[in-house]
């Protein structure tokens, strides 16, 4: 069973941020995370709406198909709830959230998703992404245009392609149903902490054990050293076999906590984005953009944007070829201002170059054959030459050659 204590949740403005529109519950058998978008006031209104609706849903089912079709008629009347509430503030209009929802029923979770917020399974020590996020780069991704890494930083990672919002009064979640075992350890998150901190130092924090406040105050911390562009919310819970419904108040945490419920705060003035332009662009709002025609025309400018890369690549590599056939040519020019005296066979000969190779390719060539026979020299001078003699120039090489020509002749007579 799911014991007291077994589960935890924790949300946070995040450092750049001036509200929280994140929302969690954590409860007996529901377990919930919600992201509001939608300006200043939208987003806290609509997740507020989500967890309202769905914290009806906190008991017992006797079966997972009941609580399947629980959540999605909490979501369609959630989203119900925020096309009235646009309707009657006009200035709310857009609003929207993510949705990611478990309900444990006996020894199974029954899970209902919608948006990029996300559920992971951490079992016998591997994480595991349950859910799939509903957003523009996750479709390029799927269909093999990206990579998941290059997808967490594309310009469109905030474009979300469906969300409960005031645009769409049906609508459609991803119901899952998974078999639950002692010892599994659920995660649910805003993508404040997602779009953070990667897998791999998620993993890291779920395996040191810890009790699930203080497993999410660890991975919040993460998310804060990480800049924290976004508000953080998360969700915790351990599983130790069935679930039935246990005493005690859940946990509510984020916009929904709001003991005034989903008052609509008044509007800020506006910072001057140039003194901090950075966070400015970290701070972008996730948006939601249904239309079938804006998904084609986002694809278009990815595919032109990946154009405009390979060209930046093959640019850049040619650049890189020009400049190192330049140093090459270069340091080639240079050796061919350099000269040795050595031997060609069996006469003595003035090399133009230096005396070492570049794997099949030779650095020097000859530049004068002297004619002086490597017999008629002194076994001295022989050796010299046939080790080869470094000159400082042409007209040094000619000095050396002469003083060669001398001993050769004196040798001879």
């Amino acid at each position: 069973m799911v014991f007291e204590g077994s589960s935890a949740a924790i949300s946070h403005t995040g450092k750049v941020r001036s509200n929280n529109q994140d929302s969690g519950y954590a409860g007996a058998n529901l377990f919930v995370v919600a992201d509001g978008m939608g300006g200043h006031a939208g987003g806290d209104v609509a997740s507020s709406i989500a967890i309202q609706r769905l914290e009806n849903l906190d008991q017992a089912y006797s079966a997972t198909m009941d609580a399947e079709a629980a959540l999605q008629a909490a979501a369609t009347t959630a989203a119900g709830d925020l096309i009235r509430a646009a309707k009657d503030r006009p200035e709310l209009a857009g609003l929207g959230t993510t949705l990611s929802a478990i309900i444990m029923v006996d020894d199974y979770a029954v899970i209902g998703h919608i948006g990029d917020s996300r559920i992971y399974l951490f079992r016998d020590g591997v994480l595991t992404q349950i859910t799939a996020d509903h957003t523009f780069v996750q479709r390029l991704v799927d269909s093999g245009r990206i990579t998941p890494e290059e997808a967490r930083f594309h310009p469109r990672r905030s474009v979300l392609m469906r969300v409960l919002s005031d645009m769409d009064a049906d609508p459609e979640l991803d119901l899952i149903v998974m078999a639950t075992q002692p010892g599994d350890r659920w995660l649910l998150c805003s993508d404040g902490l997602s779009g953070v901190v990667d897998e791999a130092h998620i993993t890291k924090a779920l395996k040191l054990g810890m009790a699930p406040g203080r497993t999410a105050d660890n991975l919040l911390k993460q998310a804060l050293d990480g800049g924290a562009p976004d508000n953080v919310t998360i969700v915790i819970v351990d599983v130790g076999g069935q679930h039935p419904v246990l005493s005690g108040a859940p946990t509510i945490v984020g916009s929904a906590s709001n003991p005034q419920g989903v008052v609509v705060p008044a509007a800020r003035p506006a910072r001057p984005s140039w003194l901090h332009p950075v966070r400015q662009a970290a701070n972008e709002p996730t948006h939601f953009e249904p239309a079938a025609e804006y998904l084609e025309e986002l694809i278009e400018e990815d595919r032109r944007r990946a154009h405009r890369r390979r060209i930046g690549w093959i640019a850049g590599a040619a650049a890189i070829i020009v400049l190192l056939a330049a140093a090459l040519f270069g340091g080639y020019s240079w050796t061919q201002t350099r000269f040795f005296v050595g031997a060609d066979e069996d006469t003595v000969v003035i090399f133009r170059g230096i005396q070492q190779d570049i794997g099949p390719i030779s650095l020097s060539s000859v530049y004068e054959d002297t004619g002086i026979k490597l017999r008629d020299l002194p076994q001295f001078d022989r050796s010299r030459v046939t080790e080869t003699v470094t000159a400082r120039s042409l007209e040094d090489a000619q000095s050396i050659v002469e003083r060669l020509r001398d001993s050769a002749e004196g040798g001879t007579k």
